[in-house]
């Protein structure tokens, strides 16, 4: 590998971290928002989105222009590749961020309800697989990468959990309807992005091993 090539590919690996650093924050911010019902949190983050986008689109031309330059091979490529699908993962996490936010905007200028929600668990486990798989993809660390994928079960267990209490509320008070409704919203939306954090880690899996482990597969990828 060229000096050059090397110098593009750490580059690479430090703008994803830096998307990833926003896009965490977004999720974070969302999520305050929704529970303080804070409407200029909200606002914040529908702004913040764009800048997120512009930093989608540089990296993905710098990936282009690396291809384009250097015509790199085998694992520079594999990594070139990954790079492409865990930058547009990353900018959809921030998507469902706003999603949220703007759920939170709503709640904001609605009558307080009279049930409250502990996001804190969720929240804390999805930005800590947000973070882990993009440290797995830095490091190449494909132990890292599978653990993360063994989280998100446990997620998915957190939102059923939430969906069901919410029912519950519902049940009670059919006053809190439209609250709750937009409290199911984000925890899906939380759900997503963990959905996400679990896509990146599998194309570390393929990164590191050549498996390609998603949709139940498990196959092994031509060097």
């Amino acid at each position: 590998m060229s000096r050059h090539l090397q110098r593009d590919l750490d580059r690479l690996k430090k703008e994803l971290v830096a998307l990833s650093v926003l896009v965490e924050e977004a999720i974070q911010l969302a999520i305050q928002a929704l529970t303080a019902r804070s409407e200029s949190m909200a606002a914040e983050v529908i702004r913040g989105d764009r800048r997120i986008d512009e930093r989608e689109v540089e990296i993905e031309e710098h990936c282009l222009k690396v291809l384009a330059l250097n015509q790199p091979v085998a694992d520079d490529l594999r990594f070139i590749v990954v790079v492409l699908k865990v930058n547009n993962d990353l900018e959809r996490m921030a998507d469902h961020a706003v999603n949220i936010a703007k759920r939170a905007k709503y709640i904001s200028r609605q009558a307080p309800d009279n049930f409250a929600l502990d996001f804190d668990p969720m929240v804390k486990r999805v930005g800590r697989m947000v973070r882990e798989s993009l440290d797995a993809l830095v490091n190449s660390d494909e132990k890292l990468a599978r653990e993360i994928c063994a989280e998100d079960s446990i997620v998915d267990e957190m939102n059923r959990t939430m969906i069901k209490t919410l029912k519950e509320h519902m049940q009670r008070d059919t006053g809190c309807i439209s609250a709750a409704v937009d409290m199911m919203s984000a925890s899906k939306n939380l759900e997503r992005v963990a959905d996400l954090a679990t896509n990146i880690a599998e194309d570390v899996i393929f990164l590191t091993t050549g498996e390609v482990s998603r949709h139940g597969k498990q196959s092994a990828a031509q060097n």
